[in-house]
């Protein structure tokens, strides 16, 4: 059984889908930050079956829920003060996302205003379909590998 200990102020994010840990570590920057980070990848869930999670140390206001939302708004986010849980933050799918993910329209005008920033907006929420907000472009998720680079 592997062990590993509890913090006292930061975050656990919990119910993460089995292998996106670390594409969620990169994507919220918490390589650039001076923190203490435990990646649990493939742990055992009743729930999911497989799941990872991340837990941070550090405070909870370096931690962009929206980016986090757009990744997966089924992630549970628990508020670490003292060593114990004070608070779980509900993710909501945001409704407008910026340089998060790309246009890939090659006759966006994102593609010629390199200077533009990527904004896509939530046009069907329960399809969590997002459009750019230039062109209306469909964001696919399964044309790109990588949705948050």
């Amino acid at each position: 059984m592997l062990n590993v200990g509890k913090i006292e102020e930061g975050f656990v994010l919990d119910h993460i889908a089995a292998g996106k840990s670390l594409a969620i570590y990169h994507h919220l920057q918490l390589d650039k930050l001076d923190c203490t980070v435990a990646i649990i990848k493939n742990a055992r869930s009743n729930k999911m079956g497989k799941k990872d999670i991340l837990k941070v140390e550090c405070d909870i206001n370096t931690l962009d829920l929206d980016v986090l939302a757009f990744i997966d708004h089924n992630i549970t986010v628990n508020v670490i003060k003292d060593g114990e849980i004070v608070d779980k933050k509900d993710l909501v799918l945001p409704k407008e996302i910026r340089n998060i993910i790309r246009c890939k329209n090659p006759r966006c005008i994102t593609s010629i205003e390199q200077e533009l920033p990527h904004v896509f907006v939530l046009s069907d929420e329960k399809k969590e379909i997002y459009r750019c907000k230039y062109c209306e472009e469909k964001y696919n998720e399964r044309l790109q590998r990588y949705p948050w680079k």
